[in-house]
């Protein structure tokens, strides 16, 4: 039941373009004109948007280094009636953005939320990228620093679904030469600066981008997909020459995993239960596990 936002406050999560400032909707901008306070990560980005479109509000800013203290602040405007609109500084709130401190906040208050759908980068980029979209993970950014990016890495290696990544330019490149080591060579796409004026998509292999990223940086907002493996891959992924436990310490070693997580990884690669390869493990010759 979707309660009224006349008799009680009202967090409207509203969505706001990426790049282009006409993929807004009529509905968004409404809501924007209708709402008592507008919430933004950066209040000089949302105004060129509210300038443009000639909308006169006050703003407030949220974002990740404030959100903790602002949160209570808007729950309590909304108790007493405010009507607030969330926003980020490009797509949905939430997604890679701030907002779940205050929508957890809105929902143990009663409080009504409502999402006012809008652009959205990874469906954008998914929808033209030429990879498989019947079923996608989205993991969002990656751990900046190599070691815990490889470790991030290895437990996707077995995901056959697409997966779509944020990605900083300064890391991208960095990035895909990671992936092209821990996942193998797969079917990809980098998407740069969509709906904007300097939009592209580069298709290809991992190696493919790797090669393209060194020879011409990717500069701006981007959004990496990597495709599931090649049957060729899949089929070296289940290779069981290597021992049960020679592959545990390889993890171990290689992706930075414990113990548990690398017998976990190990064992579904095998298409065993943890149980069945915790058993395995025991019963192998000078096993110390």
């Amino acid at each position: 039941m979707h309660a009224s936002p006349d008799s009680r406050g009202c967090l409207y999560l509203v969505g706001t373009p990426i790049g282009n400032l006409e993929d807004i909707t009529l509905r968004a901008l409404r809501i924007l004109k209708e709402s008592d306070q507008i919430a933004c990560e950066d209040t000089r980005h949302t105004q060129k948007l509210l300038t443009h479109y000639e909308i006169s509000k006050p703003l407030v800013s949220y974002h990740e280094h404030n959100e903790m203290t602002r949160a209570p602040e808007l729950v309590l405007a909304m108790e007493q009636g405010a009507r607030i609109a969330l926003v980020s500084d490009a797509g949905m709130p939430l997604v890679s953005d701030p907002g779940y401190r205050l929508v957890t906040l809105c929902a143990r208050h009663q409080i009504p939320v409502v999402p006012i759908p809008g652009p959205s980068a990874l469906l954008a980029a998914l929808s033209a990228s030429g990879l498989p979209n019947e079923e996608f993970l989205f993991v969002g950014f990656l751990p900046a620093r190599s070691g815990e990016r490889h470790r991030a890495l290895e437990r996707l290696r077995l995901e056959d679904r697409t997966l779509i990544l944020y990605e900083a330019p300064h890391r991208v490149a960095e990035t895909v030469a990671d992936a092209l080591a821990v996942l193998g060579d797969r079917p990809a796409c980098l998407a740069r600066e969509v709906t904007k004026l300097h939009e592209e998509f580069r298709r290809g292999n991992l190696a493919d981008l790797s090669t393209s990223l060194d020879e011409k940086p990717a500069r701006g907002e981007i959004t990496l997909l990597i495709g599931a493996a090649l049957p060729s891959q899949a089929a070296a992924n289940g290779n069981t020459s290597q021992s049960l436990a020679d592959r545990v310490d390889e993890l171990i070693r290689q992706a930075k995993l414990d113990r548990k997580e690398a017998l976990k990884l190990a064992a579904k690669e095998r298409g065993l239960t943890r149980r069945e390869a915790y058993s395995k493990l025991l019963d192998s010759p000078n096993s110390s596990h």
